[in-house]
């Protein structure tokens, strides 16, 4: 168990990339809050954890609204005491996105509050306590959106490319104090999120053409690198960029 005794917040883990992260870590013996604003998903993640002999506590949270992440903290730190391991993943991708002026002020603003305002607010709560334990690793989930040009993406592009920026800041801030910050970068991944894009049989053989490997990324894909940040054995990786998508961004 490679993370027995360690604690960690996922946010949107109800569901895709965040569940599985969350499972996975619970099956490596981490203690972990749930932060999921959709009742149903939250409450099952945690009941499949818990059955299964883990330590899950869900925490209705949207990461735009600074009560609710405080909330977040405060009842992660009394159900378990401490925070080892941030992992910022919940991100959403508006229904009206388009070119930058087909967007709407709303779709914009919406998406910048959850995708890379929601990804500070939690780190900015998170991390004093990390700095009184003397350690933490914070991961921030990113898209090859925010490192490439991908059509009709605008606002969720943008917010990826700012999520990398305020990953590379924070991890020079904060590696003095032994916090390591660092990005994994899925590829194109078969996960509610994309599942309207993806029901397009055309659409689901162009990204799969897309990726050297071959196939579309799964959930479980990326929760291995994630336990490998969450662990000693990344100790020296500081504002690192991890690629888990298939070669997507290798040609």
């Amino acid at each position: 168990m490679r993370l027995k005794g360690k604690v960690a917040i996922v946010t949107g883990g109800g569901a895709g990339v965040g569940q599985a992260i969350a499972q996975r870590y619970a099956l490596e013996g981490a203690s972990v809050a749930l932060a999921e604003v959709d009742m149903e998903r939250g409450k099952a993640t945690e009941a499949v954890i818990n059955s299964r002999g883990g330590q899950a506590v869900f925490v209705p949270a949207d990461v735009s609204d600074e009560v609710q992440v405080k909330g977040l903290v405060q009842a992660t730190l009394a159900r378990f005491g401490r925070i080892d391991v941030l992992v910022n993943n919940a991100a959403i991708i508006p229904p009206q996105e388009g070119r930058a002026h087909e967007l709407t002020n709303e779709a914009w603003d919406r998406t910048m509050s959850v995708n890379l305002r929601g990804y500070w607010l939690v780190s900015k709560y998170v991390i004093p306590t990390m700095l009184r334990q003397g350690a933490g690793s914070v991961i921030f989930i990113a898209s090859p959106t925010g490192m490439l040009g991908f059509t009709r993406l605008t606002a969720y592009s943008t917010s990826k490319g700012g999520t990398l920026g305020l990953m590379r800041a924070m991890a020079a801030d904060y590696a003095p104090e032994h916090i390591r910050v660092n990005a994994i970068v899925p590829g194109t991944m078969d996960t509610p999120m994309n599942a309207e894009e993806l029901s397009d049989p055309a659409n689901r053989k162009k990204y799969i053409a897309m990726a050297p490997a071959g196939r579309l990324g799964v959930a479980d894909d990326i929760s291995g690198m994630a336990v490998f940040l969450a662990t000693e054995d990344s100790d020296y990786c500081v504002g690192g960029i991890f690629m888990v998508d298939g070669g997507l961004t290798a040609i």
